[in-house]
């Protein structure tokens, strides 16, 4: 599967597992925070964001089929860590009214390292998957492209 179909908004990442987990940000809120020279306003970005499994190889979920159900608390043993294959990132856009004008706020969420557990199962009888990202913010005056 190729990851570049990805609905617009919603990144995909698949793990070298062959997983294909989902990435969906939002931003919460943005406010107007004194000066910069990149544009002459600066903005303060609140982001928020989750993980789904989108699939799982079914000779993965073979490694989970008697296992437990995972606490509710991130267990402490088990993990390994995984590569990220691909990725298609997650992206959010809001439109925000300034001192110096309107601006498109854009923030790009990109995974950095990955680690599933298979010492539990889901309820959807799935490994864990613990993903950590990073957020890119940036930001142009309403008609000027950025980033």
């Amino acid at each position: 599967m190729s990851v570049a179909s990805s609905p617009v908004g919603v990144g995909k990442i698949r793990l070298s597992d062959g997983a294909v987990l989902k990435l969906k940000i939002l931003i919460v809120d943005v406010r107007e925070s004194g000066f910069s020279p990149l544009g002459g306003v600066n903005f303060d970005v609140k982001v928020v964001g989750g993980v789904a499994v989108g699939s799982v190889p079914e000779e993965v979920k073979k490694l989970v089929v008697d296992k437990p159900l995972a606490p509710p608390e991130p267990p402490r043993d088990g993990w390994e860590m995984l590569g990220i294959v691909e990725q298609q990132p997650a992206e959010a856009l809001e439109v925000v009214e300034s001192s110096k004008g309107e601006f498109v706020v854009r923030v790009v969420a990109e995974a950095v390292m990955a680690a599933r557990n298979t010492l539990y199962r889901s309820i959807h009888n799935e490994p864990l998957y613990f993903v950590s990202w990073i957020n890119k913010i940036m930001w142009s005056p309403r008609g000027v492209q950025s980033g």
